[in-house]
């Protein structure tokens, strides 16, 4: 089965790479490929033929497209515009394509959380933007053969992209080596996702052949940024203090949902961040 992976070089990308490397898999990523330029891009989607398109490139400067509008232009040319031209391509393929999402295309007021049929709706531009890619791909929906994974926080390996971030565990482990106090907000929870799980989670849902549709996988143990931090402290053996804040104490321009917890209403549940965070801190 031919696998063209977009975004190959990115934190979620690159391991995605690995994991279905015992198939035939064409990585790109700038600047190979313009994901901006959508004709160039169809002409080579239609040499390769890829049998599953995997689609991990993603505009998420939450803040920067939150008040600078050529940010944000770029960000709905990659999270809207690369979608639907990625879905129709893959429809007329006969490809399955598969689509990560955001918790942050909900607004973050439901105490329970939300699962896979629940309305999004976000608070923030980038939000808007992740929501606008997911309707490219519903507007296909009884066509086009899909997988939207929807998923929160992830951590893990840093890829060999240009434009590759560390991750929060790995900004908080830098920060508690160099001071002796981090402050960090205790709000906004959600759930951490380590990479190798989602990708993982992605590979079954194409080997079991499992519904097409909407799913969220995110690991379980929802959580503050806070928490995250302390527990990362206590088993790396940090002494800094990790000293607790609001989301007014620290001011960005976009807001955040309060509480974003993802369901998993179709799958089996994944082990839990602080597991995972063990595993990759070990490796």
């Amino acid at each position: 089965m031919k696998w063209l992976i977009i975004g190959a070089k990115g934190n979620l990308g690159s391991q995605l790479v690995q994991v279905v490397a015992s198939n035939e898999v064409i990585a790109w990523d700038w600047p190979e490929i313009d994901l901006k330029d959508s004709v160039a891009l169809r002409q080579e989607l239609f040499t390769i033929r890829p049998e599953v398109i995997i689609n991990a490139a993603a505009y998420n400067a939450v803040d920067k497209c939150e008040t600078d509008a050529v940010e944000l232009e770029l960000a709905y040319q990659l999270n809207r515009k690369l979608v639907g031209n990625l879905a129709q391509a893959a429809l007329e393929l006969g490809a399955v394509f598969i689509h990560y999402s955001t918790d942050y295309v909900f607004a973050g007021d439901q105490p329970q959380g939300y699962r896979e049929v629940d309305q999004p709706q976000p608070i923030n531009r980038y939000g808007q933007t992740k929501l606008a890619g997911e309707q490219e791909i519903l507007s296909r929906q009884g066509q086009l053969k899909y997988y939207l994974i929807r998923t929160s926080k992830l951590f893990g390996p840093k890829g060999i992209g240009e434009f590759c971030k560390s991750s929060f565990f790995d900004l908080m482990l830098e920060l508690g080596k160099q001071q002796s106090e981090v402050a960090v907000v205790d709000e906004e929870v959600s759930c951490f996702t380590y990479t190798k799980d989602l990708v993982t989670v992605t590979k079954q849902l194409i080997a079991d052949q499992a519904p097409y549709g909407i799913y969220h996988v995110v690991n379980t143990s929802p959580c503050t940024w806070y928490q995250a931090t302390k527990h990362l402290f206590d088993i790396s053996g940090i002494s800094a203090k990790v000293k607790a804040i609001t989301a007014k104490d620290y001011p960005r321009p976009a807001l955040r949902p309060k509480f974003s917890v993802l369901q998993n209403t179709k799958l089996p549940a994944l082990r839990s961040w602080q597991e995972a965070l063990k595993d990759y801190l070990r490796h």
